[in-house]
């Protein structure tokens, strides 16, 4: 069974999140020193990088 041409995403065009994943916060609050490594709760707010 095929999908119906407007519910298929296009695959050329992208939008840009504007947010960041958990992991991706963690990552980037780690690599500044904002946070210890083994703290997982409570985590602050970053801006998203690009």
């Amino acid at each position: 069974m095929s999908q119906h041409p407007s519910l298929r995403g296009s695959g050329k065009i992208r939008k840009k999140r504007n947010v960041m994943k958990r992991f991706e916060r963690i990552d980037v609050l780690r690599a500044g020193g904002k946070i210890a490594e083994d703290k997982v709760l409570g985590l602050p707010k970053t801006k998203s990088g690009d």
